[in-house]
């Protein structure tokens, strides 16, 4: 592409999609989705204040000063983004997996941001265009930028790789997630594994979770890597002391060793995000009890992981996403927790394709071992019975008129389950 098409750019003051929230001499391109065409906005985006316009519709393309006719608005987007990204020289982090993802770049730019400038992905705007947008907004006081990347089907990872020109990486896991789109776990691990393809190319550095087969499988062998994980031979390792609920833990290096941290997140799947967040501030040299401090202040949003009382429960809201890898950790670690009186709430995981009956039913079969009793909501989980469910709802409406009745006291609650089946809306009625 011509790189003098990306001038407009530089002459503007940021990037815009949407003309609802139009930002002075900022630069419109119009984008194209499954209900909408951004190119039918293009005057009213002039009109409303954008200095210039990228479009690839010829029928809306009118004015020679201020619009630019491009081949593909979204494909323009995406090679302006890597242009921009090439005038850094600095490390470039791209983070992926099936779970774990925005927590870990959460924690690992609360920990790089102890001694350094960084960028990162606002919330998990890490698609095509998100990571784009992301590098758009680089500039010369960004010392470090954490990209996290997500995958729905096959080459995901390389596209956004390709983009954004990862120098450090990490993959969280690897799970199943998004069936639908890599039709079995093969796909989804040759999916994930671009992002390691991607920084041997680069020349870079892997840091990689060492207690993990299925990681240090596919870790290539001519790339520099930092380990972390439990064992001794690890570069970082790492104790799980207790789950009160909250992580509590310690982490050393050769030269290091915290004491007892206890962090502001659940679950003993965060323990290995924050021992990659340890990992990448002992990489880039951040002072060890800095890291440490960053660890035990990061306190989670977006219910992911988080920790709220009511007047009568205490609630693990974790209902931001659901796969059956995440929903099997959450009720690991939900039933390491001595509590006696302990409810999971469980939503239905959404995309699995061909395998969600089977998936589904693998999770009844966890309750069943783990002696958790739980409510169920959504169509997958219709029909199937056990001893440990209590109750099953079609919708988390239906189980919100159930609670009205039948209230909960005292107990420890787990809300998991995809986002759109929405069961954070029970916090009020628990």
């Amino acid at each position: 592409m011509d790189t003098s098409l990306f001038q407009p750019f530089y002459d503007s003051s940021g990037i815009c999609t949407d003309t609802r929230a139009i930002a002075k001499d900022s630069l419109f391109i119009c984008i194209k989705g499954a209900n909408f065409d951004g190119n039918t906005f293009a005057q009213d985006a002039l009109n409303a204040g954008a200095k210039h316009v990228i479009l690839d519709d010829p029928t809306y393309y009118s004015d020679q000063e201020h619009m630019t006719l491009v081949d593909d608005s979204v494909l323009y987007l995406q090679k302006l983004a890597n242009f921009h990204r090439r005038k850094f020289d600095i490390p470039i982090i791209g983070i992926t997996g099936s779970n774990g993802k925005t927590t870990s770049k959460e924690l690992i730019h609360a920990v790089l941001s102890k001694k350094y400038n960084v960028l990162a992905t606002q919330g998990n705007l890490n698609n095509h265009l998100g990571v784009p947008f992301t590098l758009l907004n680089l500039n010369e006081g960004h010392e470090i930028a954490i990209i996290e990347m997500g995958a729905n089907k096959f080459k995901d990872i390389e596209e956004l790789s390709d983009i954004a020109e990862p120098n450090y990486g990490i993959i969280t896991n690897i799970g199943k997630a998004h069936l639908e789109g890599f039709i079995n776990f093969e796909g989804v691990l040759t999916t994930k594994k671009e992002l390691f393809d991607a920084i041997e190319k680069n020349q870079g550095s892997i840091i990689i979770n060492s207690d993990d087969p299925v990681l240090t499988g596919i870790l290539p062998k001519t790339v520099d890597a930092v380990t972390f994980g439990t064992n001794e031979s690890a570069d970082i390792t790492g104790e799980l002391k207790n789950l009160s609920p909250f992580v509590e833990m310690t982490w050393k290096t050769n030269q290091y060793t915290s004491p007892i941290l206890k962090t502001q997140m659940v679950g003993k799947y965060n323990f290995y995000n924050y021992l990659a967040a340890a990992a990448f501030g002992h990489l880039f040299n951040v002072e060890p009890s800095l890291i440490s401090e960053a660890i035990e202040e990061y306190a989670p949003t977006n219910n992911r992981s988080q920790i709220k009382k009511t007047q009568e429960n205490t609630l693990i809201l974790d209902c931001y996403n659901a796969n059956p890898s995440s929903m099997r950790l959450a009720l690991e670690s939900f039933a390491l927790n001595p509590q006696e009186k302990k409810l999971a709430i469980l939503g239905s995981m959404k995309e699995l394709g061909a395998e969600s009956s089977e998936q589904h039913q693998d999770i009844i079969g966890q309750l069943e071992k783990s002696g958790i009793s739980a409510f169920l909501v959504g169509e997958e989980f219709e029909n199937l019975t056990s001893n440990a469910v209590k109750q099953w709802f079609e919708t988390t409406a239906d189980l919100q008129k159930h609670l009205l009745n039948s209230p909960i006291t005292d107990h420890l609650i787990l809300l998991k389950g995809s986002r759109s089946i929405g069961l954070e809306v029970l916090e009020k009625n628990l």
